[in-house]
């Protein structure tokens, strides 16, 4: 009975104490359950993202400043010829024998240039005219050989017909071209147009051949122009008009035509050189020694010569004298100083006085060029 009751008493007491402990258990077992719960929580939003900011493009370095030189224009250069007291050209003089002057005012030379290594162009003039119909082959023959022996590799040559209207043979190429097209000239036993010829190869040089190469007109004629002469007079009788009928007025227009060449000349700066195969009988008429005297003057004041051979086997010798000389000239170069401005004609002087027994041959002036 006592345990009976006892069981009465602790019956709810078991009972609360299993109920106690399932409580206690499910704490225990629900603990577990949170903490994964928590684990699976979503990550936290992701921090803030700074853009990176571009590297900024380096100004570009300014380009470094470089002194700007300009070349003057006014150098001026002079082919020189110096000449023993045979006519045999002198080597080997320096830039300290030489004086120049241009406007009598003293300049400094700044650089004696090796002729050697300045090219040349050259126009060759063969009379075509009646007066050489004779010695027409043989001086075709000499001018082919001149040629030949003046013209290194970079030379160039051009061929003009002295006719009754200047005629355009080859224009400049090679010593071998050149020769082959001069070979083919024929002549035309009519007027001569000297003058004319004349200024159609200045013109010609002064367009096509460049700064920096020497310019030379070499010409074989007598320089008696008649085809000026018979278009003026046929002009003049048909107006009736006959006042250059006589031989003064006829040498008055010569004399202005060579003037007019000369200066067209020295403004291309062209050397001049010139060969009359007239030799003596030049003289025999007043017109044709004018003629002559109007080459030899062209001559002197560009620096060139003209040469009168005694016969046709002089002639071989002086094309040869001219191809020694254009390869032995020395080319003086210097700054001109001249500050008077404008293109009148400016006179230069040159001379050698260490030793004055050697002449020297040089142009008389130039215009210079516009800037």
């Amino acid at each position: 009975m006592f345990l009976s009751k006892s069981k009465k008493y602790f019956a709810p007491a078991l009972v609360l104490s299993a109920l106690a402990l399932f409580l206690s258990a499910a704490v225990l077992f629900s603990a577990p359950a949170r903490a994964q719960k928590v684990k699976e929580l979503p990550p936290p939003p992701p921090g803030p993202r700074f853009k990176a900011k571009p590297t900024p493009t380096p100004a570009p370095t300014p380009a470094p400043e470089y002194e700007v030189i300009k070349v003057s224009s006014n150098l001026v250069v002079v082919p020189v010829s110096v000449t023993d007291q045979q006519g045999q050209p002198v080597l080997g003089l320096k830039q300290t024998d030489f004086q120049i002057t241009e406007d009598e005012h003293a300049q400094e030379i700044a650089q004696l240039g090796d002729p050697e290594q300045v090219p040349v162009d050259i126009a060759l003039l063969i009379d075509v005219s009646a007066s050489v119909d004779a010695r027409f082959v043989f001086e075709q023959k000499a001018a082919a050989d001149f040629l030949k022996q003046v013209l290194k590799p970079g030379d160039r040559a051009t061929v003009f017909a002295i006719d009754q209207t200047p005629r355009f043979i080859q224009p400049l190429s090679t010593a071998e071209i050149a020769i082959q097209k001069l070979l083919t000239v024929t002549p035309a036993k009519g007027y001569t147009a000297f003058f004319d010829s004349v200024l159609a190869a200045e013109k010609y040089l002064d367009e096509a051949s460049s700064f920096g190469r020497r310019r030379l007109i070499v010409v074989i004629s007598d320089g008696d122009d008649t085809a000026r002469i018979y278009d003026l007079f046929s002009h003049q009788s048909s107006k009736g008009d006959y006042q250059m009928s006589g031989m003064d007025a006829q040498l008055q227009f010569i004399q202005r035509a060579q003037t007019e060449v000369l200066r067209e000349v020295q403004r291309a700066e062209i050397t001049f050189y010139s060969i009359n195969p007239s030799g003596a009988t030049m003289h025999l008429n007043v017109r044709t020694a004018r003629s002559e005297l109007g080459m030899e003057r062209i001559a002197q004041a560009t620096g060139g010569a003209a040469f009168i051979p005694k016969n046709d086997s002089d002639l071989d010798v002086l094309f040869r004298r001219i191809a020694s000389e254009i390869r032995s000239q020395y080319l003086l170069q210097y700054y001109s100083n001249n500050k008077a401005g404008g293109n009148a004609f400016r006179r230069i002087a040159i001379t050698a006085p260490a030793q004055p027994q050697l002449r020297v041959r040089a142009r008389e002036g130039y215009y210079p060029k516009a800037k």
